[in-house]
Parts: C-alpha cells; structure tokens; sequence
C-alpha cells in the first residue's frame, strides 16, 4: 500500500495529496472512463451521483477487483492489468499510491483526475442537472458541512484505522463520535443533511456510515458506539440506502473482503469476519 509515508513522525495518518487535478471537460460519450471500486468510500461517491444523475450513457465504467496488492488495484479483464499502469502512463515517474476513483481520458491517453472531492462537483456542475445535489443557494453551507464531514469522519476514520500512536488514535475517535453525535441531533429533526433537498453531502456522509458497522467499527477500532446506536442516524442511513443509486453500488461483500484481506498491517491473517447481521431495509 506504500502507507509507511502517510504516516508522520507522531503516529498520525496523513493522506497522501491527489497528483492528478485537472477539471472534467464537456461531457462526451465514449471519452472518460471512471475506475472505481465498491469498496472504496471515495470511489463510491461518484458512482452514486453518477446514477442519479443519469451518466451512464456519457461516463463508462470499469470497477476494479476489491482484493488489491502490492502492484495496487487489479483490472478485470486486464486492459490494463492493473491501475498503477495507467498512473505511469500519464506520469513515469509517480509514486504514490494509485487509487480510486480516478477518471481517464481514451481521447488524450492521460489520467484527468483522481481528486477525489472535485470529481462529483464536476458531475453535478457541468455535466448533471437533476437532481440538483450542488444547489448554487446551499453552496456555501454545503462545502462547510463537507469540509465537517471530511475532517471529522471521513477521513477520521482512517486517522483512527492507520494510526500509530495512542494519542493520535484516541484524538482521531473522539472527532468520529463528535461528529457522529452532533449529526445524530442534526437528522432527529432532518429528513437530509440540508432539510428534504438530497445534497453532495449526504452521499459523502452516506458512504462512510455503510462502512461504519461492517469495517470502521471493528477493523478501525472506532468502537465507542455502532451506527445501530444511533436511531436518527441509523434511520437516515436506511432511508439513503432505499434509493437504487445508493442501495446498487453498495457491496458489502467488496467492502468487507477489500479492507479485511488487503490491510494486513492491521488484520495479517486475512481472516473476513462474519457478520455484522444488518437488515438495512426500511
């Protein structure tokens, strides 16, 4: 995973920065493909706000193997056989890790992007129109809650999960269960994060919370309390899931066969755990 140098001095898990930026052009059928995995948080998010928006037609698709090792994330039917080719391919000299999701240009033969946080923005600016998830009136409250949602929990979690050292563990849970509780209050009186408009941010939020009981919990020792403990939450997590954009791209299987069978550093006899018995419809 190359994951030794996200890790700072102190113990803490410092995400690696996105090597590739550049804005999506125009929409056009047959010139991007999306990489993306099932079991991946980041990659995820847009293949949901992919089918709400109904991109199907105009961004193509290749969902990588959940089990990935030390070449990185495995293309099924190998064109190419892995990933980590098309990063060399657009920079020979990258060394970072290769993730998901990152968006390909057949046209230019180049990786656009793998910025994450900008690549579902882009969808629901220039190439989506309804739902409208980016509403110009909640912008400004919609990055401030993303921004929340970042720092506090989803990427907390791995903060927690990747840690090495107590004090950096213990402060990266208290901001998961901070967060957790002061959303729970916010969706007791919430059907969505910004009242009945379905927002970017619920999808961010959406993907860390299926995660949550299944991986994040155990895996990432974020042990306080489950996502069943938390009625709103648990509530809000259903009715997402309920939605077929959320409800399709939602593998338990991947999720937990990636994170338990690849991060050997934290679970080294590769051993899937059974369970947890959710019944995650309403």
């Amino acid at each position: 995973m190359k994951l030794a140098r996200e890790i700072a001095d102190d113990g803490r898990f410092v995400r690696q920065p996105n090597r590739f930026t550049d804005p999506l052009g125009p929409p056009e059928p047959g010139r991007y493909r999306l990489y993306a995995s099932y079991a991946c948080p980041w990659a995820q998010r847009v293949l949901i706000v992919r089918a709400l928006l109904r991109l199907e037609d105009v961004l193509d698709v290749v969902i990588v193997d959940p089990i990935r090792d030390e070449k990185g994330w495995r293309v099924p039917g190998g064109d190419p056989e892995y990933l980590s080719e098309l990063y060399h391919a657009t920079d020979p000299g990258y060394q970072g890790r290769y993730t998901v999701p990152c968006v390909w240009d057949t046209r230019e033969g180049r990786i656009v992007t793998n910025d994450f946080p900008r690549i579902t923005l882009d969808l629901e600016t220039t190439w989506g129109a309804s739902p409208d998830l980016y509403p110009e009136r909640l912008r400004p409250d919609i990055d401030i809650m993303n921004d929340r949602l970042y720092h506090g929990l989803n990427n907390a979690v791995y903060e927690a999960g990747f840690a090495r050292g107590q004090q950096a563990y213990e402060e990266a849970v208290a901001r998961v269960f901070s967060t957790l509780d002061s959303l729970e209050v916010r969706l007791s009186r919430s059907e969505f994060l910004f009242g009945s408009t379905l927002t970017e941010s619920d999808v961010r939020l959406y993907t860390t919370l299926a995660r949550f009981d299944t991986v994040y919990y155990s895996h990432f020792k974020c042990s306080v309390r489950r996502l069943t403990d938390y009625p709103a939450l648990w509530a809000y997590a259903r009715r997402l899931y309920a939605i077929p954009a959320f409800r399709d791209t939602t593998d338990f299987d991947h999720i937990k066969r990636h994170y338990y069978m690849t991060q050997t550093d934290l679970n080294p006899s590769r051993i899937v755990p059974v369970g947890p018995d959710l019944d995650w419809t309403l």
